[in-house]
């Protein structure tokens, strides 16, 4: 890089500029400008200049690269900021520091009063509209046809819902419900009550809540609660059994196979 340094009329006494050209790279044949106080420190742009020296000196009409004063360069920014259409509108005042505005309309009879800086007069918007996106009725239903199968490609069998579960809407049936209740299951925190609006059943396109599997409202009691803990209780005590067979019969085979082995010795 070469670098060239020089006295700075347009600043106070002491004040150096230097330019930098750069040699190589892309960008070869440009020029870096700096400013250096009376005490060595670098300024790299105007806005910090203007920061140093405060008030001291009237920077509006300097220009940083050439270290001159240019008043033909504060004229026209002056000019461009009287013919900024942003600029015209901050001159205009504020709608809401405005009195009311008297004016008279087709549609009135009388003269009528516009009041834009009523204290209710204010648009607020529904972030949580905004985030949800709408949900499909009856979506449950494209899962229809639809049903799990072991490794062995074996359908499995469907559970067997209570009998208090009762589906709702066009064309329910008891393998809607099932996936309409797991879904909801699987992708709600909140309770699963089903459908409380009674309208639902006379038109559940339009009473029907989204958020709710398609099924009558349910209410689960504290024997169904102790009826169901009592078949995991039974099904757990199954699988252990099955388990321990499995262990014992292997055991038992491993012994088998030992014992072969001794006679042969």
């Amino acid at each position: 890089m070469e670098k060239r340094r020089m006295e700075c009329p347009a600043l106070p006494p002491g004040w150096k500029k230097e330019e930098v050209i750069r040699k190589s790279g892309l960008s070869a044949g440009k020029s870096d400008v700096y400013y250096y106080s009376p005490n060595g420190k670098k300024f790299r742009s105007k806005p910090q200049l203007a920061r140093y020296l405060g008030n001291s000196v009237d920077l509006s009409s300097f220009d940083f690269r050439t270290g001159k004063m240019m008043p033909s360069k504060l004229q026209k920014n002056k000019q461009r900021l009287r013919n900024d259409p942003l600029n015209q509108n901050k001159s205009k005042p504020d709608l809401n520091t405005t009195l009311p505005i008297r004016q008279t309309a087709s549609i009135f009879k009388q003269p009528v009063t516009k009041v834009t800086n009523h204290p209710s007069n204010k648009v607020k918007s529904d972030p949580q509209r905004v985030i949800e996106q709408p949900r499909q009725l009856f979506w449950e239903k494209r899962l229809e046809g639809l049903s799990a199968s072991d490794v062995t490609e074996q359908v499995i069998k469907p559970m067997e819902l209570p009998k208090g579960l009762q589906g709702v809407g066009p064309g329910n049936n008891e393998q809607t419900l099932l996936a309409a209740i797991a879904s909801a299951l699987h992708t709600s925190s909140a309770p699963i009550t089903g459908q409380l609006s009674a309208a639902v059943e006379k038109n559940p396109s339009v009473w029907l809540n989204t958020s709710q599997p398609l099924c009558k409202a349910f209410l689960v009691t504290d024997d169904d609660i102790r009826k169901q803990e009592e078949r995991v209780q039974n099904v757990r005590k199954k699988l252990e059994e099955a388990l321990m067979a499995d262990i014992f019969a292997r055991e038992a085979s491993q012994n088998s196979d030992l014992c072969m082995d001794d006679s042969d010795a």
